[in-house]
């Protein structure tokens, strides 16, 4: 009895042992659960002459991850933080603005942002108040009757910034001014995007529009506007690296796997034509977190008091 008592014991911890092993190694993965995850631009990123750099990522990314992924471009602003909020978009690129929105309504986590020479404190851009060369517009006070077309309601530098700056060089007109037909602009409206603005602006369409300093870099490297076709006459102070962002509740291992693909992405093409860092930049992703934005939330306070 006693024989067979130790036999029976002995067979069970072999079993447990067995079981045990078993289940090294076979933890729950991302891939047991998410077939494809979705990238969302926005409308400056998302035009068409930037299709062959986006689809590249798209596709290194999906073979480093082991699932599909596609990408949807968004119609305005509001539209990519909705995708977001709806689990209709897993990873967005977004403007300052426009992820601090993300953050509050869809959970939203800031995760890279592009930069030169892998030096975070190098990073970001400028907002850029444009007039077709040879405009009698030369600063700022000169704007005062003209047309005006900011961007997105949500974009940082073509709205969010603009108007702070117009803010303080004419105390005390606020936001509310300077979004009203006749109260300091004759007219303004709102182009989409920044490349929009720009054409209207080349067209003699409006007379100024403000662009994100690095887009106009964009469209300078590749033709479609000459260096001296249009003249900064107002430059803002830097604004921080516009982030990717990654919907908060993907499960972890994922988000670790797709926060290391992209700080170890190098395409000299794609950080020249989506981010406006030249090879000679040396640029690449680095780590980004939701307090970097801290000054665009102020920034939005000061524009729009709640």
């Amino acid at each position: 009895m006693n024989n067979m008592r130790k036999m029976c014991a002995a067979v069970l911890a072999f079993a447990l042992t067995c079981g045990l092993m078993a289940g090294v190694g076979s933890a729950a993965s991302y891939k047991d659960t998410v077939k494809e995850i979705v990238i969302c631009y926005l409308p400056n990123e998302g035009s068409e002459e930037f299709a062959e750099y986006r689809g590249l990522l798209q596709r290194e990314l999906g073979d480093y991850l082991g699932i599909k992924v596609t990408e949807i471009n968004a119609a305005d602003y509001n539209a990519v933080v909705e995708a977001m909020r709806t689990k209709h978009a897993d990873i967005a690129a977004f403007g300052p603005v426009s992820y601090v929105q993300a953050a509050e309504r869809s959970g939203a986590e800031a995760f890279v942002s592009a930069v030169p020479n892998g030096d975070k404190s190098l990073g970001g851009y400028t907002s850029k108040i444009i007039v077709k060369s040879g405009s009698p517009i030369k600063e700022l006070k000169d704007l005062r009757g003209k047309t005006f077309a900011f961007v997105d309601p949500a974009s940082t530098s073509g709205n969010y910034v603009p108007t702070l700056e117009l803010m303080n060089a004419f105390p005390p007109m606020n936001n509310e001014n300077f979004h009203t037909n006749g109260a300091f602009f004759s007219s303004i409206s709102f182009s989409g995007k920044h490349q929009n603005g720009l054409q209207a602006v080349l067209n003699g369409d409006i007379d100024a529009a403000p662009i994100a300093s690095d887009i106009l870099d964009i469209e300078t490297a590749a033709g479609r506007v000459g260096k001296g076709d249009v003249t900064v006459i107002h430059e803002s102070p830097k604004i921080p690296a516009s982030p990717m962002a990654m919907r908060g509740d993907l499960p972890d291992d994922l988000k670790a796997a797709i926060k290391k693909f992209f700080l170890n992405y190098k395409n000299d093409d794609y950080f020249q034509f989506m981010h406006g860092l030249a090879p000679e930049q040396k640029p690449s992703y680095v780590e980004a977190v939701d307090s970097d934005y801290d000054y665009v939330r102020d920034l939005m306070e000061k524009v729009m008091p709640k």
